[in-house]
């Protein structure tokens, strides 16, 4: 896949989760959790975000983002600070995607968190499918609470 498709799936995706975002009527209700369903979506949010700003961001783009994964899963913040994370991550993705063409796309991802080593083409391709895996779960959170 050449980086300007990447970079518009990703940010088509990003979108949705802005839109699902939007469409909680109450800021508190994306902190309930709901019985069988581990995570709020406030949290999958946080964790979308840190997840692409870490794995692309900071790996492959060296914007020094620091991680703070266990927060994404149990720490809280504002409406507004969510809108704003989800925009400074779609603007992470846009200006990766922006300095690298296809060819730096068959290169070896630096990491290996899957234990082998990997294509970075591979690897984004993974990060889109776990994006949709969880903003489907996010889309089913706000279903069920409304």
């Amino acid at each position: 896949m050449a980086a300007q498709e990447f970079k518009k799936l990703f940010i088509r995706d990003l979108d949705k989760l802005m839109t699902e975002l939007k469409a909680y009527s109450k800021e508190e209700s994306l902190w309930k959790k709901v019985d069988g369903i581990n995570n709020s979506a406030g949290n999958l949010i946080m964790h979308l975000c840190g997840n692409l700003q870490h794995f692309i961001g900071a790996v492959l783009g060296n914007t020094g983002y620091k991680r703070k994964r266990d927060f994404e899963f149990s720490g809280r913040v504002s409406f507004q600070e969510l809108n704003e994370e989800i925009n400074l991550t779609a603007k992470v993705i846009g200006d990766y995607f922006d300095q690298v063409d296809s060819s730096d796309l068959e290169e070896e991802y630096p990491l290996e968190p899957f234990g082998y080593p990997m294509t970075v083409n591979y690897f984004l391709m993974h990060l889109l499918g776990h994006l949709n895996y969880h903003l489907g779960q996010v889309n089913y959170h706000r279903r069920i609470l409304f």
